[in-house]
């Protein structure tokens, strides 16, 4: 039998003030090595496929080949400010800074350096570039123009506009990728009427009309995000002034709509508060929400838009998937203090946490088994340098840098590195690797902490649970099983918990008597019957909510998922308490 071949070594980009390094590694022992003498640059950027690296000089755009390090194209062209590749790496688009009368958008053939489309384009942003949007096999592409979309044969530029999209008042598209079957439109606000994102097929697409379309106020700018598969549309809809005074950033909300038109509206989310970030999984199959006030919460969508797991909340405003969508990343960066959480999206486990405290950027390796942080300049001007994290959260590698602008993984191929699970050493089995601390009470749970009512003795012995559950969870990780001082351990936290189920369901119960105690002589007057009803619903609220706990508790003693009609009794948790609370003081009012 043939062996496997050995999958290529990593690689990522460093920019330095005097110039850029392509380095190998990890494990970047005993010290990283340039495969490609230092370069001056403004900026760099590589292929999809990590086999070209295009700079940009103040005169000149020159293209390397990655696996070799030498010049491959040079494109004499000054005040160069953007420069991108398309999917396949066939063509180059640039952008120049607008001057009168000159055609400053531009698409290269990459191989040839011929020029193949050159446009006027006034300005471009982080959101809106690249300009010209390519489907992932090249055979489409097209551009917003002012009131209309034009769309291109990605294979054939020379046939110029071969379809056009006439929609009054758009100020975003987004082409599907892969497939490229559909484009999503989005037109903001306009005098009183709503704004509106529409779908529409891309065959023959001037004579279509749109197969799915959804309205919505408190919007004047949006991000739209097309799944793997073409089959949903993210819509992150913004607006910049909060009306009800709760946030100095504007308004956020989250909309949702199928290809296939069957489905549209709002995402379910269960807190209030900005979105923060908003990731579909590379695998199209789901996709993740980080949203609300701080602490922030995190829950898991499947690709119809039904919650699937909620992750608990902490000081999160940042989603990164692995390439293969295997690992999870959650971080607070920026304002936040760079907390960070590592999960395993197969088994909804988590590795624990860590920080990287003044990160600016962070990206994982294309093998999914690193993560990288970065603090570069300008945004940050001292302790510069990159930390590698290991998929498990634990520090592999850290440099320091004088002065450093850009740090980024080398891409690769789609499929050139595997699926691979985690190890059964992640984590456990390195002495040096400490439990995390600060791990959130709920976290692996699918529904936040349990409310305790008052007068209830059980904190301390949910503190206990929260320290031995994540203790098992390494162990677990490492054997494959318990070990025997966990499996000890389990069963005297088994024997507390029926206690304590025991004393919850006191508790709840005393607290309903005592409120119809609280009712004396109610039932004489003309208020008895609505205080009667009043403590019977009140009653079969505390069930609900004791079923639900019991529910929780043998998921997680047991290791068996919940089912989604389980899955859903638990997302209404919080909104039954909330009713406890208003019925517990109509009674009281009425006493």
């Amino acid at each position: 039998m043939a062996a496997a071949a050995a999958l290529p070594p990593l690689n990522l980009y460093v920019r330095e003030p005097d110039g850029l390094s392509l380095l190998v590694g990890p494990p970047f022992a005993p010290g990283p090595v340039a495969t490609i003498d230092k370069v001056t640059c403004n900026s760099a950027r590589f292929s999809d496929d990590g086999s070209k690296l295009a700079v940009i000089t103040p005169d000149a755009v020159t293209v390397y080949a990655c696996d070799t390090g030498k010049e491959v194209l040079k494109l004499l062209v000054a005040g160069v400010a953007a420069i991108s590749f398309s999917p396949q790496g066939s063509y180059l688009q640039t952008f120049q800074k607008p001057q009168a009368q000159q055609k400053n958008l531009t698409i290269w053939n990459a191989l040839t350096g011929a020029i193949v489309l050159q446009q006027f384009q006034k300005s471009i942003s982080k959101t809106t570039w690249p300009t010209v949007q390519f489907s992932e096999d090249e055979s489409i592409a097209c551009r917003l123009v002012t009131n209309e979309v034009h769309f291109f044969d990605g294979h054939d530029f020379a046939k110029g506009i071969v379809d056009r999209l006439r929609l009054s008042g758009i100020d975003g598209v987004q082409l599907s990728s892969s497939p490229p079957s559909h484009i999503a439109t989005y037109v903001p606000e306009i005098k009183g009427a709503p704004a509106s994102v529409q779908i529409f097929e891309t065959t023959q697409v001037s004579q279509a009309q749109p197969v799915a379309r959804r309205s919505f106020f408190k919007s004047n700018t949006a991000q739209l995000t097309w799944n793997k598969g073409s089959t949903g549309v993210l819509v992150l809809a913004t607006s910049d002034v909060d009306k009800t005074n709760q946030s100095y950033y504007g308004e956020s909300r989250l909309h949702f709509l199928t290809s296939d038109g069957r489905h549209e509206g709002a995402v379910p989310l269960s807190k209030e508060g900005p979105i923060h970030d908003v990731q579909w999984s590379p695998t199209g199959k789901d996709f993740l929400v980080i949203y609300g006030f701080m602490p922030a919460k995190a829950t898991l969508f499947s690709a119809v838009c039904k919650p699937l797991f909620e992750f608990g909340q902490g000081p999160y405003n940042t989603i990164r998937w692995s390439p293969q969508g295997r690992f999870i990343c959650l971080a607070g960066f920026g304002n936040l203090p760079g907390d960070m959480a590592f999960w395993d999206r197969e088994t909804l486990k988590s590795f624990g946490t860590t920080k990287a405290p003044m990160s600016v950027t962070s990206e994982w390796s294309p093998d999914g088994r690193h993560f990288m942080t970065a603090t570069t300049a300008p945004r940050l001007q001292v302790d510069n340098g990159i930390k590698i994290f290991k998929y498990d959260g634990t520090l592999h590698y850290e440099k320091k840098y004088s002065k450093l602008y850009q740090a980024e993984w080398r891409p690769a191929r789609i499929g050139l590195y595997p699926d691979t699970p985690p190890s059964p050493r992640a984590r456990k089995l390195d002495a040096k690797a400490a439990p995390a601390k600060n791990v959130p009470a709920n976290i692996g749970s699918s529904t936040p902490g349990t409310y305790r009512p008052p007068h209830s003795s059980q904190s301390a012995s949910v503190k206990a649970q929260v320290t031995l559950s994540f203790s098992e969870l390494c162990d677990g990780l490492a054997t494959g099983g318990l070990s025997k001082s966990a499996l000890k351990n389990k069963k005297k936290r088994e024997n507390r918990k029926e206690k304590d189920q025991q004393e919850s369901k006191a508790v709840d119960d005393s607290n309903v008597t005592s409120l119809e105690a609280q009712l004396g002589d109610a039932s004489l007057d003309s208020n008895s019957a609505d205080a009667g009803d009043l403590a019977k619903k009140l009653r079969a609220l505390h069930k609900k909510l004791r079923q639900i706990e019991e529910t929780r508790a043998k998921a997680t003693e047991t290791g068996v998922a919940l089912t989604a009609s389980q899955l859903e009794k638990q997302s209404q948790e919080s909104s039954l308490w909330e009713e406890v609370k208003h019925l517990e003081a109509q009674l009281t009012t009425s006493n």
